[in-house]
């Protein structure tokens, strides 16, 4: 390779926006009907106003209690569902409201494993269909080419050759699984949203389909959005990590920083209750008191504040905006 060509690949890197992924001020709300005529009676503010960025190459994990907006904003983000405000910047362009041939070609570069590996498998196609299928949609390739980059995908998720002839249900969940990452592979997209990838798998088999995915992670270069609730799985996963609590985002930092220091009273108690490895090492359990508020009528303020040990008055009226407190640690809360 000349130099020509290195300064022009240098300077089409430098082009390159940092943040592969930009979330800014996004919702998603889903209409409640009622009454004889079905008409929309109010709100379920799955996703309300939140913002982050997903730098190349890295992963951000998302975790929260079930029902918190996780996968919702994982689908959002993907386009499966509409963004009902915000902004969606993928590589520098805005995809909140392209459709159509414009939504296809940026598929291409977003894929996602989702979290019932049996459920996302047609059970009536051979696992070879399944994964050629994205490839045959995208490309004009032969029946031959075809056939040869599905069997270098099975082995790339560690799947022998014979998997490409058998049908879903005579694998294992954890195989099943591979099957799933080596779908979202086929296209070499750029990012992967991984919705709770390794929650219906057996203990045994979750820390080898982790393992894969930071394997593949470094080979294909992807970057990943990793949703979770379980904090052990999401601190070994991730580079930063961002915490959610009925549709806001309440925190983000690295994983070493959150871990170690979290700031806002949910995080703390999230990290509380982590199992200690030493049953020697007594913990203190923060405990929460109450239940999470409907997501169709959210409290006034701060939507943590009717639980939190440590509300004050300012608290249940002005909601509190995400803000740096601390170098890349951001949090929302009126106690900083």
């Amino acid at each position: 390779m000349n130099t020509d060509t290195i300064h022009k690949n240098d300077e089409k890197q430098s082009s390159q926006p940092e943040n592969l992924l930009e979330i800014q001020n996004l919702k998603t709300y889903y209409p409640v009907k009622g009454g004889f005529f079905k008409r929309t009676i109010g709100h379920v503010k799955a996703v309300d106003n939140i913002s982050f960025e997903i730098k190349r190459g890295e992963t951000l994990g998302l975790v929260g209690e079930s029902g918190c907006g996780k996968s919702t904003a994982g689908r959002t983000i993907l386009r499966l569902l509409k963004p009902t405000e915000g902004s969606i910047l993928f590589e520098g362009k805005n995809i909140t409201r392209v459709s159509g041939k414009s939504l296809r070609e940026i598929r291409q570069d977003m894929q996602m494993v989702f979290q019932d590996p049996y459920a996302s498998l047609n059970p009536m196609q051979m696992v070879g269909d399944i994964i050629a299928e994205p490839i045959y949609n995208y490309s004009k390739k032969s029946k031959a080419e075809l056939k040869q980059e599905v069997m270098d995908l099975l082995e790339k998720v560690g799947l022998p050759p014979e998997a490409y002839f058998k049908y879903a249900h005579e694998f294992s969940g954890g195989q099943r699984q591979r099957i799933g990452i080596a779908r979202a592979l086929a296209l070499r997209p750029k990012l992967i949203i991984a919705d709770e990838p390794v929650s219906a798998l057996d203990v045994s088999v979750q820390s080898q389909v982790l393992n894969l995915l930071k394997d593949l992670q470094e080979e294909f270069e992807l970057t990943f959005l990793f949703i979770a609730h379980d904090l052990s799985v999401v601190k070994h996963m991730s580079d930063r990590i961002g915490v959610m609590y009925l549709g806001n985002m309440v925190e983000i930092a690295d994983k070493n920083s959150l871990y170690a220091e979290p700031l806002h009273p949910y995080t703390q108690a999230l990290i509380s209750a982590i199992p200690s490895p030493d049953p020697r090492q007594k913990k203190e359990r923060i405990i929460l008191k109450g239940d999470v508020p409907s997501p169709i009528n959210p409290p006034s303020g701060c939507p943590f504040h009717p639980r939190c040990p440590m509300a004050m008055e300012e608290c249940t009226k002005q909601k509190p905006a995400l803000k740096e407190v601390k170098p890349s640690h951001r949090v929302a809360c009126h106690l900083y």
